[in-house]
């Protein structure tokens, strides 16, 4: 296999969500000052690249995702000059910068939109997508990822606007020529402003169906991924082009055996996509237990699609957008805690793609009790939870869902001590602080060598001395195994096997036959280290990998 090398392929991704990561002006919002104050515990973490999700000017409805002005910053963060120096200073230590890209909709405060609204024949009314009402109502039947009508009135003008998401964020329309213009000399503004590349939010929104086309099927099959959605993305792609940057396309509704047209290496869209097969962003219901088989289908679904050389992944466990992965997908119990957490890193760091840790992550932060709905910020938790009451729900079972469900779970303020507000800020913060600051923080993670901190940067640093680990081929073994994922990685002669019961429960399992248990050197494990065999039993959450003898040579 030739090997295209490529530093975003080859490097680590940290997401930061600026609000809740660090504050150093005192108003307990996080600020760019206060990332650039941590570039090098970043850079000690094995960190080659960060994300940061909006910082323009917005009213901030949705947290950024709703921008007045693309090219300014929000005050609250800082300034265009703090920016620049946090560019300059994170390139000096070797970090990379990418930004959150934010063009299917904008704020209902953005210039274009103040002037679109003004007047049906104002030179804007084109930019975003307006149409008449129907006697019962709104256009149609569209209904907003958010909850409710995809469609607001507008009494000013008489009619309806369309809004996939919040009615604060109103859709652009892309079949304008002039709002593609406008947006893409945005785009290389900050392109050639130096920043490394884009993480492009909501895009497979962008295409919209025939206003007439009935949504009864799927509530968002009219505005995602809709056929024609190529037209739109090769112009994209043609703005990126001949730029040496990462762009990652956030792709609900792309299946795996779509991927390829999206991501691949010579005609795709983009470098990576952020896909939902093994996250259901969507889904509200309270799951019990992880089903490890369709986990395990829906990891190596996506490996497979874009193996040999067809595209790249992008990994990931968390994100702003969704809860804790360790409450999610391993235990909050004291007793399987750091188990899971390293469980759970050594699981989705070591496949092909490149990693993304969500800020909190790598210290094994968990979710939110938070006590009630006025904890919470998030647009679509709100709107969820009053229909949940609506519907006639208890509110005492409504908020056991909500804290388990909530986007807010992840935005709670990054955990750097055990002080008042966990070395955070020096006055109450924008959001509650969870209350296990006490046993889970930075401080206390770094002292420790056998933290959940510690473990990552060991892992990270596996994966950087090992081009199988970047680079190889990926196998699953045991699928049909209800608690243990087990995969391989191997280029050449050097080969990597990942054994993780993710589970917590004890599992006992044959290796396969061709994976002869004496012939591979143990280099990494979350529990203490001991001898298995051909026939084995995992404790919960064991999780280890080994690397062939032959290829140690």
């Amino acid at each position: 296999m030739t090997i295209k090398r490529t530093w975003w392929k080859e490097a680590v991704g940290y997401q930061i969500y600026p609000s809740s990561f660090m504050d150093t002006d005192g108003d307990g919002i996080g600020d760019l000052n206060g990332i650039r104050s941590k570039l090098d515990y970043l850079k000690e973490l094995g960190i080659g690249f960060i994300w940061i999700t909006p910082i323009y000017e917005s009213p901030n409805v949705d947290n950024g995702y709703d921008i007045s002005d693309y090219q300014k910053i929000l005050s609250t963060y800082g300034t265009m000059e703090e920016f620049d120096l946090l560019l300059k200073e994170a390139h000096k230590v070797g970090i990379k910068i990418i930004m959150d890209l934010v063009i299917n909709h904008t704020s209902n405060q953005h210039s274009w939109f103040l002037e679109s609204r003004s007047s049906v024949k104002d030179d804007y009314r084109d930019y975003y997508i307006w149409a008449d009402g129907t006697i019962d109502g709104p256009p149609n039947d569209w209904v907003s990822i958010f909850g409710g009508s995809a469609w607001e009135y507008d009494e000013m003008t008489k009619q309806y606007y369309l809004h996939v998401f919040a009615k604060e964020q109103p859709d652009l329309n892309w079949e304008n020529p002039r709002v593609k213009r406008d947006l893409f000399s945005m785009i290389n503004w900050w392109l050639d402003k130096g920043i490394d590349g884009f993480r492009v939010d909501a895009i497979s929104h962008i295409k919209k169906a025939p206003l007439e086309t009935s949504s009864e099927n799927d509530p968002f099959a009219s505005f995602k991924n809709v056929p024609g959605i190529e037209v739109h993305l090769e112009e994209l792609r043609d703005v990126f082009k001949n730029r040496d940057i990462l762009t990652v396309g956030e792709a609900n509704g792309v299946s795996a055996e779509q991927a390829h047209q999206w991501v691949g290496e010579t005609e795709g869209y983009f470098n990576m996509l952020f896909e939902f097969d093994h996250i259901s962003l969507w889904n509200k219901e309270e799951q019990e237990t992880l089903d490890v088989v369709h986990f395990k289908q829906a990891i190596t679904r996506w490996q497979e699609a874009l193996a040999d050389g067809k595209g790249w992944n992008a990994l990931y466990m968390e994100n702003h957008d969704i809860p804790r992965s360790v409450s999610s997908f391993g235990s909050e119990e004291t007793v399987f805690w750091k188990a899971s957490a390293k469980a759970l890193a050594l699981t989705f760091l070591l496949l092909q793609g490149t990693p993304f840790i969500y800020q909190g992550q790598e210290i094994g932060m968990t979710n939110m009790p938070f006590a009630s709905i006025e904890d919470i910020d998030a647009v679509d938790t709100k709107n969820f939870y009053y229909e949940m009451i609506h519907a006639g729900v208890e509110p005492v079972k409504a908020m056991e869902v909500i804290r388990r469900t909530a986007r807010d779970n992840s935005r709670t303020p990054m955990q750097w001590t055990a002080e008042e507000y966990a070395g955070f800020s020096k006055r109450k913060p924008w959001m509650v602080i969870n209350p296990n600051k006490q046993e889970v923080n930075v401080l206390d993670e770094l002292a420790d060598p056998d933290s959940i901190l510690n473990f990552y940067k060991k892992v990270i640093r596996l994966r950087t001395e090992n081009q199988a680990l970047i680079y190889g081929t990926y196998k699953l073994y045991l699928p049909e195994h209800p608690q243990l994922f087990v995969y391989g990685r191997s280029l050449g002669e050097e080969r990597f096997i990942v054994i993780i019961n993710l589970s917590k429960d004890f599992a006992s399992a044959d290796l396969p036959k061709n994976v002869r248990i004496e012939e591979w050197q143990l280099e990494l494990c979350n529990l203490n280290e001991h001898t298995i065999h051909q026939h084995t039993i995992f404790a919960p959450y064991e999780a280890r990998i080994y690397k062939h003898k032959i290829a140690k040579q």
